[in-house]
């Protein structure tokens, strides 16, 4: 097995990561009010590159302008976003770094609060937590949505980004369309799996199209979720979006360490290497801190080791790595301590809403 420390070729593209590490994608709510980076969010992932990072991920960044689902988000759906995007881009490419944007549709997770307009979603839903009930998409505006995921992937490319991740994890739009609470369509984008994975699947082909031979595409997925998403599923979906082009299975485990579950003793991350074709890059994330924690996740099979709570607190969390024994200090930080790590004062605020991530935060 090799260490989290070392180099790692991607496949299909023969691009080499300097490491088996990655930011994963966190919000942090630190972009203006239109969607265009601010200086405190290039800065913060800038210095997580700097860092040593072998993959700098940015927050979920909305395709249209319809899908905004936080204040501070950051967006991909116009041209005015490329100067700001080519900006971060470089600045994570001059500290050795690859780039990934990822894309998404907040869905009915996308309130009209901050939109101007009722919440959309592959069928009519009302979840806990949301402002109000989402219509149905029209089959031509499910295909004019697939078209904003590639077009945004292309002002990506445009920009100097490496490649995009689609998110389809955590119950945002791609999510909805997979899960069978969320989805109970009749047509083409419903029904059975490949019904409900026809609008990834049809992404996936729009962002290939509109990029270059040379463009990455992760894609992360929940390997279970509320939305209606279960284990069985999602490993069976894990090798079709093997099949469809993806560079690297991202896989959102919450907790990298736990059973599969079911009488399967097996962690998500075994469970899933042992699913999808050998040599396919698969990258897990879930409470891993220590570098003890990302070898262990790197022995049950992942290629890739990503963090988020940890580089937000330690931004050189990847430098530290290779010694072995690395086990950086855990939470609850000082906003003092955040603030020195690169946080702005926004977002040291929003991570006060992590239970016991801040010492004057959510206890």
């Amino acid at each position: 097995m090799a260490p989290a420390s070392s180099e790692f070729i991607l496949p299909r593209t023969g691009r080499v990561l300097r490491n088996r590490t990655v930011l994963a994608a966190m919000t942090n709510k630190q972009s203006e009010e239109d969607g265009t980076l601010s200086d405190a969010e290039i800065a913060w992932l800038v210095r997580r590159a700097e860092g040593g990072f072998g993959i700098v991920t940015t927050a979920a960044t909305h395709v249209h302008p319809g899908g905004k689902s936080w204040e501070g988000e950051m967006g991909v759906w116009g041209d005015h976003h490329v100067p700001r995007l080519t900006e971060l881009a470089d600045g994570i490419r001059e500290h050795g770094a690859t780039s990934l944007a990822q894309i998404f549709h907040g869905g009915l997770r996308a309130p009209r609060s901050l939109t101007g307009q009722q919440p959309t979603s592959a069928s009519i839903n009302l979840e806990r937590g949301v402002e109000e009930e989402s219509r149905e998409l029209s089959d031509s505006e499910v295909s004019d949505l697939v078209a904003s995921f590639g077009e945004a992937a292309e002002r990506c490319e445009r920009a100097g980004f490496d490649g995009v991740e689609v998110h389809g994890a955590h119950g945002y739009l791609v999510c909805q369309f997979l899960g069978t609470r969320t989805n109970r369509r009749a047509d083409r984008w419903g029904g059975d799996l490949e019904g409900r994975s026809s609008f990834l699947r049809e992404v996936m082909r729009e962002v290939r199209s509109r990029t270059s031979e040379g463009f990455l595409l992760a894609v992360r997925i929940s390997p279970v979720h509320e939305v209606g998403i279960e284990l069985s599923e999602s490993i069976e979906l894990s090798g079709m979006i093997c099949d469809w082009g993806a560079d690297i299975l991202h896989i959102s485990c919450w907790d990298a360490f736990a059973e599969a579950g079911e009488g399967d003793q097996r962690t998500l991350t075994k469970a899933f290497r042992e699913a999808i074709p050998e040599g396919f890059p698969l990258l897990s994330t879930g409470s891993i801190w220590t570098e003890g924690d990302a070898e262990f996740v790197l022995g049950e099979g992942a290629d890739l080791v990503g963090v988020a709570r940890a580089g937000i607190a330690h931004p050189d969390w990847a430098n530290c790595l290779g010694g072995g024994g690395y086990e950086p200090e855990r939470a609850p930080f000082t906003p003092e301590h955040l603030l020195d790590a690169g946080l702005s004062p926004v977002f040291v605020d929003y991570m006060r809403r992590w239970k016991g991530f801040v010492t004057d935060g959510r206890k």
